[in-house]
């Protein structure tokens, strides 16, 4: 097939395709204009994009080129192609955060990744898909058609990064911006069969950006999410770093060189496995894929042990139900009282929920946060890792969530009108069926993967999380290296 054929360069990994660009063999201009043909012959099959920047993406990957034909200096990311998810700015373009009130606001600055991203030679493409205000496993919203699964086109790529994932699983570019405050890196890889990893909280600056930067419940922070682990410890390289304008709560000691050791592999690491963290709801399937794939860890000489993990998360879930509703109360009540008819049904409803939450339930939550994050810090003290499945499961149809009941993992079938006019289900229903392993360390603020770890028997793609001490992202890096190059996942592709 010579159109697949014409789209091969853009699976090469960014490293290779930065190489091939200084050596002059392509240029960062013939290289973004097949990234942008390929969002022509995709995106209305995945909707990943919500806003295409082709013209910022052929102006900086000019700049690129003429750089090097006048041998300036080239940054990391070396004129290749890129996305933002559409929950960050980006100067001169909108940024909708999946919701119809925000459909034409344009932005006046750029979020500090992105800026950082500009600055080190990454070409933005465009804007990728999110949730409304980027609260949901799965992406969908009120501005168009869902995005979908290049694996299957009937299922989510997850979320709230689900852009991102569709962009990169379907050959767009090697590597875009994700972000994650309860697993929206990790859920969508997992889902969508790439890599994605959150840093340590802090690592990646935001913008401070008024009172709300000063709040002590931040899960969110931006990261990378790739076909191949060193693209995502290079754009994770470019993002990093303190800065004179970012939020409290950032990193201000200089990342590490998250490339530089990354073959060293793991011989002597200890892994604390747990399929189900003692409590969680777990399809047996998505088990053992993962207990195969932990193998190759002991193979490379790593010591994995079962995680005692005792104690029971069902009683942490406040973090989630009491800690962020309040938030996004605050932050989103305002869009709720102009006109809540405009916002997705579980978007309204958990603004209604956190309108119910007492200062007491708030306080009692605050404490109960201070105390699992003093836990998780203990297992860090003998481990050097844990693994966990990412999820639960694999992709959900688009018509179908996964919700717990009574311990177990249920269906719920959803019409349109249960989707976009009204349902009773708040963030914390169907979003706890997805992020029941992954929230649990955006509340303790650790770095954490997903990396690809084989196929369910309908096909689709299973993700197996590794979450290392705090500002430990390069072991993470290192270990996700080891299955990588044991289990090449990049070998099997969506045919799209």
């Amino acid at each position: 097939n010579i159109n697949m054929r014409k789209f091969d360069l853009l699976y090469k990994s960014a490293i290779e395709l930065k190489s091939l660009i200084l050596k002059k063999e392509i240029s960062s201009l013939e290289l973004t204009k097949l990234a942008l043909a390929k969002i022509e012959e995709t995106n209305h099959k995945t909707n990943a994009f919500l806003t295409v920047t082709e013209e910022l993406a052929i102006s900086s990957a000019k700049d690129v080129d003429d750089k090097i034909k006048n041998n300036l200096e080239i940054g990391l990311l070396g004129g290749v192609p890129t996305s933002i998810k559409d929950l960050e700015s980006v100067k001169g373009y909108r940024t909708t955060k999946g919701s119809l009130f925000l459909e034409n606001n344009i932005s006046d600055t750029d979020q500090l990744g992105v800026e950082r991203i500009k600055n080190e030679d990454g070409i933005i493409l465009g804007k990728t898909n999110v949730p409304e205000f980027g609260a949901s496993g799965s992406t969908e919203n009120k501005l168009g058609d869902d995005c979908r699964n290049p694996w299957n086109l009937n299922h989510t790529p997850g979320g709230s990064s689900g852009g991102t994932a569709a962009a990169v699983a379907s050959g767009i570019h090697p590597f875009g911006q994700g972000s994650d405050g309860g697993g929206s890196i990790r859920i969508p890889s997992s889902f969508s069969g790439i890599y994605g990893i959150k840093g340590t909280q802090g690592r990646v600056p935001r913008r401070h950006s008024g009172r709300m930067s000063w709040h002590p419940v931040n899960y969110s922070c931006m990261g990378p999410m790739s076909w191949f682990v060193k693209d995502s410890a290079l754009l994770l390289q470019a993002m990093s770093g303190p800065h004179s304008e970012a939020e409290p709560g950032t990193i201000n000691t200089a990342p590490p060189d998250f490339l530089k050791n990354i073959d060293n592999g793991i011989k002597g690491k200890k892994i604390a496995w747990s399929s189900n963290l003692n409590c969680r709801s777990v399809d047996p399937e998505v088990v053992n894929i993962n207990k195969n794939t932990m193998k190759i860890f002991e193979n490379h000489g790593a010591i994995v042990e079962d995680l005692n993990f005792d104690i029971n998360l069902n009683d942490y879930e406040e973090l989630d139900s009491i800690l962020t509703l309040a938030l996004n109360y605050s932050n989103n009540k305002h869009y709720y009282n102009e006109d809540s008819s405009k916002l997705m049904p579980h978007v309204r409803n958990s603004i209604e929920s956190g309108k119910k939450i007492s200062s007491d339930q708030y306080i009692q939550a605050l404490t109960k946060l201070y105390e699992l994050r003093d836990y998780v810090s203990l297992i860090f003290k003998n481990y050097d890792f844990i693994a966990t499945p990412t999820i639960a499961f694999t992709a959900n149809k688009l018509n179908e969530k996964h919700i717990v009941e009574n311990g177990k993992l249920k269906i719920l079938k959803m019409t349109q009108e249960d989707k976009y006019v009204e349902n009773n289900l708040n963030y914390s229903s169907w979003n706890f069926a997805c992020k029941q392993f992954t929230a649990l360390f955006n509340w303790t603020g650790n770095p954490g993967a997903s990396i690809p770890s084989g196929f369910s028997k309908n096909n689709m793609p299973v993700g197996l999380q590794l979450i290392g001490a705090k500002e430990n992202e390069v072991g993470v890096l290192q270990a996700s290296r080891v299955i990588e190059l044991e289990k090449p996942w990049q070998n099997s592709k969506p045919k799209i």
